[in-house]
C-alpha cells in the first residue's frame, strides 16, 4: 500500500515549481461602444431631447406669479401647474405610482426593456456623456488609441475638455433637480452671491456627482449589477414579447467573405462575422448568443447590422425585433400583432386605464380646500359658566386654490351645540390657517346625552367666488361629556 506522499503533489523549499496567484475576482473590461446611425438611434435621440427639454424646462416655467412646478417640502405645499397639492392629498402619488408601475409592466410585456433602451434616465445621460466623449476623443478606435497611448499635450487637453464638460452637465443637472425643491430664480440668485444653504449644496453636489459617476464611469454596470429591473424582467417576458433577437437560422454559419461571393456556395449564412453588433453595444454583450439579462433592448445592434446586410446586398432584419414563437415559427407582421392582444397585455391595459381614469375623475372633482380637526388634548372637556360643558379644537382649513378664500364654520350633532363665537376667516392663496374654538352644549343636553364621546361634525363652507359657487366640507369629530 502506498503513502499519499507517493500521489500528490507537494511543492517543498528549492523546488523549481512557479507559484502563480489566481484572483477570483474577473477585472472590468472597459467597454467602447461604436457610434451607430439608423431609425432606433435616431428615436433614442429624439427621446433624449424630448427628457432633457422637460426635465431641464420645467423649473423655468412660470404659472400664476409663480414656478410652473415646485414642490415646496418646507411649507408642505406641491404646485403642479394649476394644481396646488397638500401632504393629505398623498393619494395622488400613490396613483401616479401605480401607473408608472403598470405603465412598466406593460410595456415590458409588449416589446420587453423599451423604458431602458430609449427613456431611463441612466440611458439617456450614458448616450449625452457618450456623445461628449465622442467629440473630444473620437469614435471607438480612436479612444482605444488614446487610451493606450502615452501622455500627450493633445491627449491632456482632450481628457480635460471632456472631464470639464462632464462636470458642468452633472452640476447643470444637479443645481436643476434641486430647483424643484427650492424656486430656481431663488436658487439662481444664492449661487450667484455663494449663499447656497448646506442642504441645497449638498444635494447639487450629490445629484450632479451621482450623474457624472453613473453616466460618465459606471454606466454598462449600473444596468448589468445595480439595477433590479435586469434581474426580474424574465417575470414579465413569455415567448411572444418582442425582443432583439438574432436569426440563427438565416445567419449561420457565420463567416467572413467577399460582397461579391456566394454564400449559399460557401456553405455559410448571412453574417459576416464583422462583430460591429458587439462594438456597438452599450453593454458589451453578443446578442448572437440569444437572449440576455444584460441586453437593455436599445436597438443598436439592430441599426448596424442593417447596415450591413445593406452594404452587402442581402434582406435587411437579420437582428430585428421579434418574438421566440416568431422565430420558431416563422409568423408574419399581422400574426406578431396578433398575439400582442394576449390576456396578460389585455390586464395590464384594462388596470392602467381604470387607475389613470379614477386619477383624472378624482383630480377633476377634488375641493378646492381642505379641514383638519385635531382636538385640544390639553383639555378634553371643561365645565364653565352656568353649567354648560364646553370642549376645544384647533381646525387647519387649507385653501387649495390660487386665490384667497372666505370660509364660515358651523357644528352640529348634539342637542344645542354651538360655538362659542361666530367662525369667519379669510385664507390667502395656497396657503393654510389654524384656528381655535370652542364647542359648548346646554348641562340639560349633557345629562340627556350621557358621558362619554359623541359624534358631531364641522360644517365648513367656502363663499362663492366669481365664477365658481359656494362649496362646502364636513368634517367629523367627537364631543366629550365627562362624568
Amino acid at each position: 500500500m502506498s503513502s499519499s506522499s507517493d500521489t500528490s503533489s507537494e511543492i517543498r523549499p528549492g523546488d523549481n515549481a512557479a507559484v502563480e496567484m489566481v484572483s477570483l475576482y474577473q477585472a472590468q473590461k472597459k467597454i467602447y461602444p461604436r457610434a451607430v446611425s439608423g431609425w432606433f438611434a435616431t428615436w433614442r435621440w429624439v427621446l433624449v431631447w424630448v427628457t432633457q427639454l422637460v426635465f431641464y424646462g420645467l423649473p423655468w416655467l412660470q404659472w400664476n406669479d409663480r414656478q410652473a412646478v415646485l414642490f415646496d417640502l418646507g411649507s408642505r405645499r406641491f404646485f403642479i401647474f394649476g394644481l396646488v397639492l397638500y401632504p393629505q392629498d398623498f393619494i395622488y402619488l400613490t396613483a401616479l405610482l401605480l401607473i408608472s408601475a403598470y405603465a412598466l409592466f406593460l410595456f415590458t410585456a409588449v416589446a420587453g426593456r423599451l423604458w431602458c433602451g430609449y427613456a431611463c434616465p441612466q440611458t439617456v445621460y450614458t448616450e449625452i456623456f457618450m456623445w461628449v466623449e465622442h467629440k473630444f476623443e473620437g469614435d471607438r478606435a480612436a479612444r482605444m488609441k488614446l487610451d493606450a497611448g502615452p501622455w500627450t499635450f493633445e491627449k491632456l487637453w482632450r481628457k480635460t475638455g471632456k472631464q470639464a464638460t462632464w462636470i458642468a452637465i452633472g452640476l447643470w443637472t444637479g443645481f436643476t433637480f434641486v430647483g424643484y425643491f427650492t424656486p430656481l430664480q431663488t436658487l439662481a440668485a444664492e449661487v450667484r452671491s455663494l449663499s447656497l444653504g448646506p442642504w441645497e449644496l449638498f444635494w447639487v453636489l450629490f445629484y450632479g456627482f451621482a450623474t457624472y459617476g453613473n453616466a460618465g464611469y459606471m454606466r454598462e454596470q449600473v444596468c448589468k449589477y445595480m439595477c433590479p429591473y435586469a434581474r426580474f424582467q424574465s417575470a414579465m417576458f413569455d415567448k411572444d414579447t418582442l425582443i432583439i433577437s438574432y436569426e440563427a437560422e438565416r445567419g449561420e454559419p457565420r463567416g467572413s467573405r467577399s460582397k461579391k461571393a456566394d454564400p449559399k456556395a460557401l456553405g455559410l449564412g448571412e453574417c459576416i462575422d464583422c462583430t460591429l453588433c458587439v462594438q456597438v453595444c452599450p453593454t458589451g454583450i453578443d446578442i448572437r448568443k440569444g437572449l440576455q439579462y444584460e441586453c437593455i433592448g436599445c436597438a443598436a445592434c439592430i441599426d448596424v447590422c442593417d447596415g450591413v446586410m445593406d452594404k452587402m446586398g442581402y434582406p435587411r432584419g437579420l437582428i430585428r425585433y421579434d418574438t421566440q414563437n416568431g422565430m420558431a415559427q416563422h409568423l408574419g407582421r399581422g400574426q406578431l400583432l396578433r398575439r400582442m392582444f394576449r390576456p396578460r397585455v389585455l390586464i395590464y391595459t384594462g388596470i392602467l386605464f381604470l387607475v389613470c381614469v379614477a386619477l383624472l375623475v378624482s383630480i377633476a372633482t377634488r375641493m378646492p380646500f381642505k379641514v383638519d380637526v385635531v382636538r385640544d388634548r390639553a383639555s378634553l372637556a371643561r365645565l364653565v359658566d352656568d353649567g354648560y360643558i364646553e370642549n376645544v379644537y384647533r381646525l387647519q382649513i387649507m385653501n387649495a386654490t390660487e386665490t384667497p378664500q372666505r370660509y364660515t364654520v358651523q357644528a352640529t350633532g348634539l342637542p344645542g351645540l354651538k360655538l362659542t363665537q361666530p367662525v369667519e376667516v379669510t385664507v390667502a392663496a395656497a396657503e393654510a390657517r389654524w384656528l381655535s374654538l370652542a364647542l359648548r352644549v346646554p348641562p340639560e343636553a349633557a345629562a340627556q346625552a350621557g358621558a362619554g364621546a359623541h359624534e358631531i361634525h364641522f360644517d365648513i363652507q367656502r363663499e362663492a367666488q366669481a365664477g365658481d359657487a359656494a362649496r362646502a366640507l364636513r368634517e367629523k369629530s367627537t364631543f366629550v361629556v365627562p362624568r
